[in-house]
């Protein structure tokens, strides 16, 4: 199936593993609870138990060096696309309050990116994102 939107979420490729995965868990929680229409249906299996919704369309995950990340960032928010960011002071603090005043302490042009996602009609995510390579 062909979607007219994309998500993609960037890492930076120095993290340790379990960094990774907390802030790629972080980043699409972002997309799924800001951008409207791209949750699916909840889910049923054949012995009636319920499960949560689930992304409509697939999530690509890209890792790329700090210097990338930011540029792609600045690329992404130049498209006005929507974006959402984890910066390094986040991993100090303990609850989202503290995490959304570590970022509006900086500008966008000094943040310590260690990652973000974007959502964004297909052709200008592919642009924001060129040239990151795809998670292994």
């Amino acid at each position: 199936m062909r979607f007219d939107t994309k998500i993609g979420i960037v890492v930076r490729d120095d993290l340790a593993a379990w960094q990774r995965l907390n802030v790629t868990a972080f980043l699409a929680s972002a997309v799924a609870g800001g951008v409207p229409g791209v949750i699916g249906d909840p889910y049923e299996d054949a012995s009636g138990n319920a499960y949560l919704a689930m992304f409509r369309q697939p999530v690509l995950i890209y890792e790329a060096g700090a210097d990338a990340v930011k540029a792609a960032h600045a690329r992404a928010l130049a498209r006005d696309m929507d974006v959402a960011v984890y910066i390094e002071d986040m991993f100090k603090t303990g609850h989202d309050e503290a995490n959304r005043a570590t970022v509006r302490a900086v500008t966008a042009e000094d943040m310590p990116l260690v990652g973000f996602a974007v959502h964004g009609p297909k052709n200008g995510v592919d642009k924001a994102l060129k040239g990151l390579r795809l998670h292994p």
